[in-house]
């Protein structure tokens, strides 16, 4: 397997509650770290803040006992409050030099960049890594500009060092084309959360990614 020791992460579950329904989100995030999943991040756009620190924290007692990284969607307090090993934030949300202004080194800043000309954007210099933000259109995230497609995976690799992260789509029948094209790391929603098998979906995503 190839592993980007800036990112050791090939498989990502990017979940939500009702993501996973019917099936309760909670089985369904250990189920896919049994299968393989190396991360996992939290996105709830609609929660207010105090139901979002519930759910952070019960994750995080999940991710914690089988010694992956949990990371906070936007929320970079309840990100802090909790202890997470990251945050991972869009165009519209607090941004990276921001973040590291006030935070520090305390943890690990994604940042998702949906043209190529924001490579040169200052905030580039505080993000550890980046999600390349959707490669195919997604239902899950519909705030995006254009999508990248494969071939625009390739460019961005060719144009920075920085871990890519793929999201938007992945599945068994495109995982493995983003990651030939130079992903770092493949970010998982509907495959994994809407499966009826979410530790095997997980198992056979992770197998492609060799």
């Amino acid at each position: 397997m190839r592993i980007n020791p800036l990112f050791p992460y090939p498989l990502y579950l990017v979940i939500s509650a009702q993501d996973c329904y019917p099936q309760n989100w909670l089985r369904v995030a250990e189920e896919a770290i049994m299968g393989g999943v190396d991360l996992i991040q939290l996105r709830e756009k609609d929660d207010d803040p105090a139901t979002f620190l519930d759910k952070a924290i019960r994750l995080k007692k999940i991710t914690d006992h089988h010694g992956i990284p949990l990371v906070i969607n936007d929320a970079v307090e309840i990100a802090d409050q909790i202890g997470a090993w990251g945050v991972h934030v869009g165009q519209s949300d607090c941004q990276p030099l921001a973040i590291r202004e006030k935070y520090g080194h305390k943890m690990s800043i994604g940042w998702s960049i949906e043209h190529i000309l924001q490579l040169e954007s200052p905030e580039i210099s505080a993000a550890d890594h980046l999600g390349v933000s959707p490669i195919f259109s997604t239902k899950t995230k519909t705030n995006t500009i254009t999508a990248w497609g494969i071939e625009g995976l390739k460019q961005l690799r060719h144009k920075t060092e920085k871990p890519l992260i793929a999201i938007g789509r992945m599945n068994l029948q495109t995982a493995a084309q983003a990651w030939n094209a130079g992903a770092d790391s493949i970010a998982v929603v509907s495959a994994i959360c809407q499966s009826n098998d979410p530790r095997m979906a997980s198992a056979q995503l992770k197998e492609l990614l060799t």
